[in-house]
């Protein structure tokens, strides 16, 4: 095993009177072949404050220490150092820190306070030894993702676990054993004792997860792995609830709730978070209908209550619950060519996600990744709009307000030129000063 590590740690573990290690991802990515990280976590039988004096004589730049856990964040130019003293943690189980930790010189101890034991083997810097109390080796080579302790122990202390669970999962391609899933599952609940922005961070980390190491898919068997351990339904049970409600055998191979989750599967990384909410409000439809008629319409209050709950930035928010309106717009590709041109102009500023969210959904109704027959028809539009040079946005009109301030009080300019610039898009009209002075003189004069 080679791990690049900076010239100063390598300092710093010849010097130290007692063994520096590296622990956490960084072995556990070098022992799986795993691109090396950028972060590296370190841990020692010494106390923060004399590791960090070390540090500093070594050239290694102390960024922060905090005694009552023992941890001195370091970097060594781009790479980012965590140093923590070997420790048991006590929790409450009502939070992600823990309650109290207790400093100890015992490896082995240090390591059952970790998660999985992929995450506690021990690399010694100073000699390049491995050190691997918990069997980690072997759970790398076989894929395998195992807690440390007993797994109702290990996710009853901390319920952000059972996020990580999901993510490294996927991320790493590593299956959770049965008691791993088993324990995941009967401490589901502990991750109500989360915070929500906590929640909305991972669950972002989870949806890109397949950027991580390139695992095709990854973040969509990340959210499988949330279904199975019980966690999806407590953070989004407005998705769950969509669970065995069945849909169209012609347009669709499976569940509202699958459906949901293989638009996710094969949308870009740009639109998962709207893809997997993209449906959310089927079941409500349903439950007033009995058919999945104006779901879009729901589901926009029902995506910002979610998009609310989970405290995501507004833009973030907004985003979303406009792809979710308007994803169903030409369902058919038989709305005509007109009202195709005035939608392009309208949602411009989202056509790009708008035409990645459509994509997905098609996808996920069969898994069928071939192009989306109603994109192949409005991209044929809109290229057939730009040949004729129709402007997309106001600034592309060859008139302004103030070209308008002559014919129309201020009050009308605004729609005016909204005006003019659906009827260029819609070709009723050409992009030229003169033609759209005239429409605008027209409306003046009709007083409309």
């Amino acid at each position: 095993m080679k791990l690049a590590l900076p010239a100063q740690l390598k300092t710093l573990a010849h010097k130290a009177p007692f063994p520096v290690y590296v622990v956490g991802g960084a072995v556990r990515d070098a022992l799986a072949g795993l691109p090396a990280s950028q972060d590296i976590d370190l841990c020692a039988p010494a106390d923060a404050e004399k590791f960090s004096q070390l540090a500093e004589s070594c050239g290694l730049e102390v960024n922060g220490i905090y005694k009552n856990t023992g941890t001195v964040n370091l970097s060594a130019g781009e790479t980012k150092l965590e140093f923590t003293s070997f420790r048991s943690d006590f929790y409450r189980g009502d939070g992600h820190a823990p309650a109290r930790v207790t400093f100890t010189s015992d490896l082995q101890t240090d390591a059952r306070r970790r998660d999985f034991c992929c995450n506690a083997v021990y690399y010694d810097v100073e000699t390049g030894g491995v050190c691997d109390p918990l069997g980690g080796m072997a759970d790398i080579a076989a894929k395998r993702l195992r807690t440390t302790r007993a797994a109702s122990e290990v996710f009853c202390e901390d319920g952000l676990r059972l996020l990580r669970m999901a993510r490294l999962s996927a991320q790493l391609g590593f299956a959770p054993d049965a008691a791993c899933l088993a324990g995941a599952r009967q401490n589901a609940e502990k991750i109500d004792t989360i915070s929500t922005e906590r929640i909305f961070a991972e669950l972002l980390l989870l949806l890109h997860a397949d950027k991580k190491y390139g695992i095709r898919y990854a973040h969509y068997n990340g959210l499988k792995r949330l279904d199975e351990a019980g966690v999806l339904e407590r953070i989004l049970p407005e998705l769950t609830v969509g669970r065995g409600l069945a849909q169209r055998a012609d347009f669709h191979a499976y569940d509202v709730l699958e459906h949901s989750l293989r638009a996710c599967r094969y949308a870009d990384a740009r639109v998962r978070l709207s893809a997997l909410l993209h449906d959310v409000g089927k079941p409500a439809a349903f439950r007033e209908t009995g058919k999945y008629h104006g779901h879009e319409v729901l589901g926009v209050p029902i995506g910002r209550a979610i998009l609310a709950r989970l405290k995501a930035p507004k833009h973030t928010a907004e985003t979303v619950c406009r792809l979710i309106a308007l994803h169903m717009f030409d369902l058919d590709g038989k709305v005509r060519e007109g009202k195709v041109r005035a939608f392009l102009v309208k949602n411009h500023d989202v056509y790009e996600l708008l035409r990645l969210i459509k994509q997905a959904d098609f996808s996920g109704c069969k898994d069928d990744l071939s192009p989306c027959p109603t994109l192949l028809k409005w991209e044929t539009i809109r290229q057939r709009m730009v040949r004729e040079g129709a402007p997309f946005t106001l600034k592309e009109l060859a008139v302004n307000g103030n070209d308008l301030l002559a014919l129309l009080p201020p009050a009308r300019i605004g729609e005016t030129l909204e005006h003019l610039l659906l009827r260029c898009a819609q070709g009723a009209l050409q992009n030229r000063r003169e033609a759209l002075l005239r429409e605008a003189a027209r409306l003046a004069a009709e007083g409309t």
